[in-house]
């Protein structure tokens, strides 16, 4: 082993609700990963152009804009392929047929053992 620390995997939460971002953001940075925040798809999109180093999509389905959680899903797996992808929606269930490839579904009200435990085996 070199040594080295291996850098804390960046997340980008994707919540038009102020309040429900800020818990999720505060949960996801306890469990010791860096978070970017945007509030809407466009904004995550402008966001992931920008940057190379996110490694997951944790995004709400329902959000107002130019597209939904299941839309910007679907253009982060054909953009970014290697990026990994969490959706949640306390309003409607998705069943795996209707997320792109390797996304995930949890369903809002989440633990924070559940994002977790997701997040950790989403970044290993």
């Amino acid at each position: 082993m070199s040594g080295l620390a291996h850098p804390r995997p960046v997340i980008l939460v994707v919540e038009d609700e102020p309040l429900l971002r800020m818990h999720a953001v505060d949960m996801i940075e306890s469990a010791g990963f860096v978070v970017l925040e945007a509030a809407n798809a466009d904004q995550a999109i402008a966001i992931l152009e920008s940057r190379n180093d996110i490694r997951v999509v944790f995004t709400d389905i329902q959000m107002p804009g130019s597209m939904d959680g299941l839309k910007l899903a679907q253009a982060v797996r054909g953009r970014w392929p290697p990026i990994e992808i969490i959706t949640t929606s306390g309003h409607v269930h998705i069943n795996e047929p209707d997320l792109p490839v390797r996304a995930r579904f949890v369903p809002k009200p989440y633990s924070a053992a559940q994002i977790e435990s997701t997040l950790a085996e989403l970044t290993r």
